[in-house]
């Protein structure tokens, strides 16, 4: 099994996420991971707002992380349904991410998205799918 620091140093390759975003992984297990995203400047809308897309940046991350960094072959996201609930309060977002069910080819997930305030901002929902693709 790998450890956290091998799943982050692998999922540093999602330039997106944790360059572009600064998303960073704090937890990870099979069908679990916990991340979290210092929130900045960069971060907000032009209203000073945190913007949708940062929260569902780090929701999708922390899916990635929960589905694949302790499989064998990859998988996407088929659907993601997210329903946006608070502003966030606090100075960091966190994401948690677990597995509700996971079958030959497909997988459902929860993410609840909270600040470091304990404020429910987000949930999100997520389908994936399992690909043929061996993950190195």
């Amino acid at each position: 099994m790998p450890t956290l620091e091998e799943i982050q140093k692998n999922f540093a390759a999602d330039h997106f996420a944790t360059q572009a975003a600064g998303c960073e992984i704090r937890l990870a297990e099979p069908g679990h991971s916990l991340c979290a995203m210092v929130l900045e400047s960069r971060h907000c809308n032009a209203v000073g707002m945190l913007q949708g897309g940062a929260i569902f940046t780090l929701a999708d991350f922390a899916f990635a992380v929960a589905v694949n960094a302790f499989s064998d072959y990859a998988t996407v996201s088929l659907q993601h349904s997210i329903t946006f609930l608070a502003p966030a309060r606090g100075k960091t977002l966190l994401a948690e991410a677990r597995c509700v069910r996971s079958g030959r080819s497909t997988c459902y997930y929860t993410v609840s998205i909270t600040d470091d305030l304990g404020n429910s901002v987000a949930q999100m929902t997520v389908n994936g799918f399992v690909t043929g693709k061996k993950i190195s």
